[in-house]
C-alpha cells in the first residue's frame, strides 16, 4: 500500500478546491463575466499532473 507524503496530500487539496463547481452567485455578481471554473475537471477523465 503506498502511503502520500505531506506535500502530495497538500497538493491533492488544493486541486480538488480548485476543482469545485463555480457558485451561482458569483457568475450574478459579476454580469456573466465569470462563467465557469477554468480548472474544472472531472476525476475520470483528467488526471493530475502532480510530481512526486
Amino acid at each position: 500500500m503506498s502511503k502520500k507524503t505531506r506535500s502530495k496530500k497538500m497538493k491533492l487539496g488544493k486541486k480538488l478546491k480548485q476543482a469545485r463547481r463555480m457558485p451561482l452567485l458569483a457568475s450574478v455578481r459579476t454580469h456573466r463575466r465569470l462563467q465557469s471554473n477554468r480548472f474544472a475537471r472531472h476525476w475520470r477523465r483528467q488526471k493530475l499532473d502532480i510530481g512526486e
